[in-house]
């Protein structure tokens, strides 16, 4: 991505641990390097295609010296947050804020803390076969989008699917969303189970009914398998729920570890022969242990969710790998 970097701007503020920092204050040096797409400003030479820069640098002065924080790693990362949240060009950053003044009582040069963020694009997958199954999507919806450091994308239709596992139980209604993030993955995942809480969503009994299922279907390129979070989510390959609304999103999606697009692996699943007593294809036969999947093969579209929103560290476990690649959108964050 293109570059605006930003040297060693000074700024006078009261951060550090002692009370006598925050009370007098000293001399700090912030590094930015903003990341984007700036070819439409050169092209045009239009200033609303990029990033002032200088609004930029007194957005910086102004935060730096109307919050206080004790340590380095607290100020930079709700500095950055609040770079990519007021900054809506700025993709990515790098950071660095130095420090060097700090009372350390030996010769020293500098202290600084250095961090890169930026918005990561993620897929939901979505359903209900509860109550107001439509109802509990659209709050689902409407709460992610109410979480500032959540932008909601496209979403897609959504289709009725018939349960798996044996339960007596109604019918799902299943969907996908596109988001962008500033949330890690194990973040997302505690917001997601925050809005099934709300919706009142009980684990007593595997394959059992649901009125909100949230999962995280893919992340970026990140493949994370680590015993609490799996990503991409396991067995979508053979889920026709998650395939059909995936395929209206990005079908040129490449799945990290299969290395086939979505629209290939749709194709394939619904190219398998269907046996007498089987489930249709997509069905939800290969599962993990203790994963409760909540939806299961094909149906018919059933409306969209919700209304059109907006555009979007590493954890143990995981690596990045893939790329979106034939005519699906890219990917827009570099991990």
């Amino acid at each position: 991505m293109d570059q605006i970097r930003i040297d060693n701007l000074e700024v006078y503020a009261h951060h550090g641990v002692y009370e006598e920092e925050q009370r007098t204050g000293q001399h700090f040096y912030v590094n930015l390097v903003l990341y984007g797409d700036m070819r439409g400003a050169g092209r045009t030479d239009d200033l609303e295609l990029s990033t002032d820069y200088g609004e930029v640098c007194h957005f910086v002065d102004q935060w730096m010296r109307e919050h206080t924080r004790r340590l380095l790693e607290a100020a930079a990362e709700d500095l950055a947050q609040e770079l990519l949240l007021k900054f809506p060009r700025v993709r990515e950053l790098d950071l660095e804020i130095r420090k060097p003044q700090a009372p350390i009582g030996l010769p020293f040069e500098s202290v600084s803390v250095r961090i890169r963020r930026g918005w990561h694009r993620a897929y939901l997958g979505l359903g209900s076969n509860m109550g107001d199954r439509r109802g509990y999507l659209e709050q689902a919806v409407a709460q992610l989008g109410e979480d500032r450091r959540i932008r909601l994308g496209r979403r897609s239709s959504l289709i009725e699917t018939k349960p798996y596992g044996g339960v007596p139980q109604g019918d799902f209604l299943n969907g996908c969303l596109e988001i962008d993030t500033l949330l890690t993955p194990y973040e997302l995942l505690d917001v997601l189970h925050g809005i099934e809480a709300k919706a009142q969503r009980r684990r007593t009994l595997r394959w059992g009914p649901r009125t909100l299922d949230l999962d995280i279907l893919f992340y970026d390129d990140l493949v994370c398998g680590d015993g609490n979070l799996e990503i991409p989510h396991p067995d979508l390959q053979n889920r026709d729920f998650v395939l059909r609304p995936m395929a209206e999103l990005a079908p040129g999606l490449r799945h990290p570890v299969l290395g086939r697009t979505i629209r290939q692996l749709l194709r394939e699943l619904e190219s398998l022969p269907v046996k007498e007593g089987d489930q249709v294809p997509g069905g939800e036969g290969g599962a993990q242990p203790g994963k409760e999947p909540g939806e299961d093969s094909a149906g018919q579209k059933e409306g969209q969710i919700g209304k059109d929103g907006g555009h979007g560290g590493q954890e143990p476990g995981c690596s990045h790998l893939a790329q979106v690649v034939e005519d699906g959108p890219q990917n827009g964050c570099e991990v």
